[in-house]
């Protein structure tokens, strides 16, 4: 069976802490390949503002162009919220063949099980984390780690919300996201 990871966000905008995380999980030797799902309304993030869905995608594809790894889009289609368990309910049906992986960084891990219908996801899909230097699994229920395969990984210290706090500061800016994908926001006078 073909073994898929997925990794989900609302990548807004997309920055280079995505883009390392995600060749982690392709380079690890666990999975043939990576598909990434672009959220478009994340039931635990209902109170913020986003660019919109086309406009993320649009750096997403733009962000990851150099990467080995598909872009889906069919949360966008799926009922709302966007819940973790039935995005993958509903790739198992389109693809039967396919042993699929959730990506997560570990700092998710910790609280994975406050996640709605986290027993869903472990019933449908293995866990693929990648590791944080100096963490430990003490509050990580047994149920959790049971099915957790570990990928080495250097965090890039960096999110989405500080890229949006700090998007007039061209330097950082360089620094934290790709080429492409600052010029999207340039361009399109994003975050402002």
């Amino acid at each position: 069976m073909k073994k898929i990871g997925l990794l989900g966000g609302t990548f807004d905008p997309v920055h280079n802490g995505h883009i390392e995380i995600a060749n982690s999980f392709i380079g690890s030797g666990i999975i043939d390949e990576l598909w990434v799902l672009l959220t478009p309304f994340p039931p635990h993030k209902n109170q913020e503002k986003h660019i919109s869905y086309e406009k993320r995608l649009q750096m997403l594809r733009a962000g990851f162009q150099s990467l080995n790894c598909r872009i889906l889009t069919v949360e966008k289609d799926l009922p709302k919220p966007s819940y973790t368990y039935r995005t993958i309910q509903y790739l198992k049906k389109e693809y039967p063949s396919t042993d699929f992986y959730f990506c997560m960084g570990e700092d998710s891990l910790s609280n994975f099980n406050t996640w709605k219908f986290y027993r869903n996801i472990l019933e449908e899909a293995n866990l693929l984390v990648a590791r944080r230097p100096n963490s430990n699994h003490d509050d990580v229920l047994p149920a959790i780690l049971k099915q957790t395969s570990f990928v080495d990984h250097t965090p890039v210290e960096i999110s989405s919300s500080q890229i949006r706090e700090r998007i007039n500061e061209p330097e950082f800016i360089r620094q934290n996201i790709p080429k492409k994908v600052a010029s999207i926001i340039e361009k399109e006078e994003l975050y402002r």
